[in-house]
């Protein structure tokens, strides 16, 4: 069963010390949206610095008798079990594996999947144009939220992601495969999922020239058996340039074979439903599935 739901999680803490947890916000998703929101107050048995009261405005008198990290682990452990968490860089994920460390705690079963990187690679623009944090991406979309607030970042975060998919129509599974963590029981400290599939900054690709398909543009669409960065690397060795949507320069869009089958009453992608309407235009587009798309250019 593929990954659709997940849980956002954010955040903050005392000090500099990553492990000084002061505040987790946890915000469920289902099918893209928001089911319920936690924030949880921890006593992080540590210092208060001036400067990170001044960020999210929690203070000392705010957490005396809640509950430190090591009570809070059992109790987030059995919530997050097996969850896919969203969090907006690595901070999040690195801080709770710093508490539980600290704390002696059996580490978080679940995978992590950074909203920051999905942004960077959806909206390459951003770059050195008001960046990829969460008040920008927010900013730009529409969002409203309060900064710094745990659960209000953690639901940020998730809608980043809502976003980020309906733009690159790259589901939520394919993000997790592609630039996943898991952390586990016996392990604290996230582990890339599959380290082999290297980090891209853009979703779009130049074709090498001279490639058996140079002079195509291709598109992709609905969920794939290999890592979409997988299929663009392929692709653009056999001479495509790959983009993320269907435009007048689309000369071929690959769809996952699943989504070609698709029974009646679902719908299409909405790339699919637009490379129709562009063919039923006079648009020279072929519809590939994906096996053959495979065949064509291993």
């Amino acid at each position: 069963m593929p990954i659709t739901d997940y849980i956002a999680l954010d955040v903050e803490t005392a000090n500099s010390d990553f492990a000084s947890i002061c505040a987790i916000g946890l915000v469920h998703f289902k099918q893209g949206e928001v089911f319920k929101s936690l924030t949880i107050l921890v006593d992080p048995d540590d210092d208060f610095s001036p400067a990170n009261i001044a960020i999210h405005g929690i203070r000392p008198e705010d957490v005396a008798g809640k509950p430190t990290m090591a009570t809070v682990f059992p109790v987030i452990n059995a919530a997050l079990q097996d969850a896919a968490i969203v969090h907006h860089s690595p901070f999040d994920r690195t801080a709770l594996a710093r508490a539980a460390i600290k704390y002696g705690s059996t580490g978080l079963p679940c995978v992590w999947v950074d909203s920051c990187q999905i942004a960077r690679r959806v909206w390459p623009d951003f770059k050195g144009n008001g960046g990829h944090g969460l008040a920008h991406l927010c900013q730009s979309f529409e969002i409203a939220f309060k900064h710094h607030d745990a659960a209000e970042d953690a639901r940020a975060a998730g809608l980043i992601v809502q976003k980020a998919i309906a733009k690159s129509d790259i589901p939520f599974a394919a993000w997790v495969e592609e630039i996943g963590y898991c952390s586990t029981a016996e392990d604290a400290v996230p582990r890339r999922i599959n380290p082999q599939v290297q980090y891209s900054p853009k979703v779009s690709l130049k074709g090498v020239e001279g490639g058996p398909m140079y002079g195509e543009t291709l598109v992709f669409t609905g969920s794939l058996t290999v890592p979409r960065l997988e299929a663009s690397q392929l692709a653009a060795h056999a001479g495509c340039d790959v983009e993320s949507g269907v435009n007048k320069r689309t000369t071929l869009l690959v769809v996952g074979d699943q989504d070609l089958r698709l029974m009646k009453g679902q719908e299409k992608s909405a790339k699919h439903r637009k490379a129709e309407t562009m063919i039923a235009q006079g648009a020279n587009i072929r519809i590939l599935r994906e096996s053959d798309f495979l065949l064509m250019v291993r």
